[in-house]
Parts: structure tokens; C-alpha cells; sequence
């Protein structure tokens, strides 16, 4: 069996499941995963170095599987920007179909990418610039809850509120992000009016996915408690898994007038990726989500995807079905 939406029609998936754009881990090793069991997986553009490596990891991601995939390419102000369209190249050059873009102004880049017959997925956390990347051209939307791990905006509207209320509104197919992780899940997105769910954290904590085992046995370990809401005073809330480290991120915050430079040696991407190498989870910052309270086991790509759908799909049609009085 196999749950049929307007996502998995546009994209041609099997189910309506992503995998969406994830800093140091969207790397083929996950991706490829995803897209052989069925779901939409994203590389991460940015994580790869220069525009030429990420032309070699699509490469290597064609290698290992022939079914949909896509690449993330978010943009952020920086004082010296990334070269945005070499890399747009490079995804261009590559035969890539399908485009998770997410962050400032992407006007620019939906316009090139859908020159090429790409299709774009808008990643945003505000029904406001939903509609804003809808009116650009964006052919689906992918929706994040304060729930999230990441960027959650700075609105603080969960997904049970903003799932449907960009639902009333939207046009274009959307995926629910944000706090999903197994079928009750997908249910429930499906329920609110969404074509499918985005997950980041669940697919971390896999057996393929590239990160030490130390940082997937402490996401099973943690509850749905166990996360911080780092820079919250600088207007860029980033919710990231609890530790001695972000601990300490939120006690400089809560003293008042902190600056950035005041906290960069603790959030610096060097520090994490250490941290990450030496499967220390108390040394450096990682993006994490509620969902964590929900993650109870490491299984496969394969295991997890067929897991999300049979759950949901007996959901819809057993207990759902059964509330109904004939």
C-alpha cells in the first residue's frame, strides 16, 4: 500500500516523506537511502565546500540510486556570500529536478532554477512568506513548526496551528515540518492539510546517516525536554539539542546585552564538527528537535520510511475509521 498526495504526484515518489536539507549530513550516504525506500532526500549544497565538490557528491549520489532526489541551497546574508550561482550551476549541470531552497529573497534563484524546468520547494516557517514564495513561483511549500530543529522563525507558532493555517491559504502542495517522526505524525499532517511531512531530526538518528554514533545514541536518550533555544535575543532563534554547551549559550543571553562575539567561540562551526568527530555531545552545538522524546530506536532508512507509512496508513483506515458511528 501507498499513500498518494499531490507531493508524491509532482515529485514522483512512492510516499510522501522528505528528508530536507541538513547541514554536514545531507551527504549521498543519506540521501541515496531515502530515495531508494521511497522518500524525497535532499543534499545540502552548502555543506559541501565549492561549487565542484558538490558537482562530484551528485555524481556519487546518482551512483547509488536511481529514484528522485534533490538538492537544498539556502540562502542567508552574509557579509561575503557564498557563490550562489556557481553552485546553482553546479545543481543545473548536474540534472537535478528538484530544488529545496530556503532563507532570504529567493526570488533570484527560483528564477533560474525554473529557466530549467526545476521545481522548487520553499522552505519557511510563517504562512506570510509561504505565500511570498508561492507568488515567486515556488511549486510547493514546505511549512516549519516552532517544533523544529534549526531556524524556527520568530513567531513561535507550532505546527498545530501553523500547519492548517497555511493550509486555508496556500495553493501549492505543502509538507508539515517540524516535530514528525512516525505515523501518528503523518496522520496527523495529512489531517491539518498538508500533501506529506518534512523530517530532519528522525532521519539523524538512522543507521546510515553520517554522524558519530555517540550524538545518535544521546538523541535516543533524550526527551522531548532536551532541547535550547539559542539566540533568541539576537532576532535568530535556532533550536538546538540541550548540552553543556548550549546550556551555556543561554546563560550568557539571560544576563542581558549579549552580542554575538560573545558567544561565538562556543557556537563556532569548528567547535561542532569536533565535537561531532570525537562523539563528545557536551563540546559543540547540534541542531536538534522536540522530536527527540519521540525517538526510541537507530534503525534503517528502509525500516523507518515503511514504519512511518504502515503506522499511518492503519491509523487512517482502523482507528480513525472505527470513530465514525454508521
Amino acid at each position: 500500500m501507498a499513500l498518494k498526495t499531490r507531493f508524491t504526484e509532482l515529485f514522483g515518489v512512492e510516499h510522501p516523506i522528505a528528508q530536507g536539507g541538513m547541514q554536514w549530513v545531507g551527504y549521498a550516504e543519506m540521501v541515496a537511502p531515502v530515495a531508494n525506500a521511497g522518500g524525497l532526500g535532499f543534499l545540502t549544497a552548502l555543506t559541501q565546500p565549492t561549487p565542484e565538490d558538490l558537482a562530484k557528491e551528485i555524481a556519487r549520489t546518482k551512483e547509488m540510486t536511481d529514484k528522485p532526489f534533490g538538492v537544498n541551497l539556502t540562502i542567508l546574508p552574509a557579509i561575503k556570500p557564498p557563490p550562489y550561482a556557481e553552485y546553482r550551476d553546479a545543481i543545473i549541470q548536474g540534472g537535478i529536478k528538484i530544488v529545496e531552497t530556503a532563507g532570504y529573497k529567493p526570488q533570484e534563484h527560483i528564477d533560474h532554477f525554473k529557466q530549467h524546468g526545476i521545481k522548487i520547494i520553499h522552505k519557511c516557517t510563517a504562512v506570510r512568506h509561504a505565500l511570498s514564495a508561492e507568488r515567486m513561483g515556488a511549486d510547493a511549500i514546505s511549512i516549519d513548526g516552532f517544533e523544529c530543529a534549526g531556524h524556527p522563525g520568530e513567531d513561535d507558532i507550532p505546527g498545530l496551528i501553523l500547519i492548517p493555517a497555511a493550509a486555508d491559504k496556500v495553493k501549492v502542495p505543502m509538507l508539515a515540518s517540524g516535530g514528525f517522526g512516525d505515523g501518528r505524525g503523518l496522520a496527523a499532517a495529512l489531517a491539518l492539510g498538508a500533501d506529506g511531512i518534512n523530517m530532519g531530526t528522525r532521519f539523524c538518528v538512522t543507521k546510515e546517516a553520517p554522524i558519530n554514533e555517540a550524538f545518535k545514541r544521546q538523541m535516543v536518550e533524550n526527551d522531548e525536554r532536551a532541547t535550547n533555544l539559542i539566540f533568541r535575543t539576537l532576532h535568530n532563534t535556532a533550536r538546538v539539542m540541550k548540552n553543556a554547551v548550549s546550556d551555556e549559550v543561554v546563560a550568557i543571553e539571560r544576563k542581558g546585552g549579549a552580542k554575538f562575539e560573545d558567544v561565538q567561540h562556543l557556537v563556532a562551526g569548528v567547535r561542532g564538527r569536533k565535537a561531532m568527530a570525537d562523539g563528545d555531545t557536551d563540546r559543540g552545538i547540534w541542531s536538534a528537535g522536540m522530536i527527540q522524546g519521540l525517538i526510541h530506536d537507530i534503525p534503517t532508512v528502509k525500516e523507518l520510511i515503511d514504519r512511518i507509512v504502515a503506522d499511518a496508513e492503519a491509523i487512517i483506515k482502523g482507528r480513525l475509521n472505527d470513530l465514525i458511528v454508521k
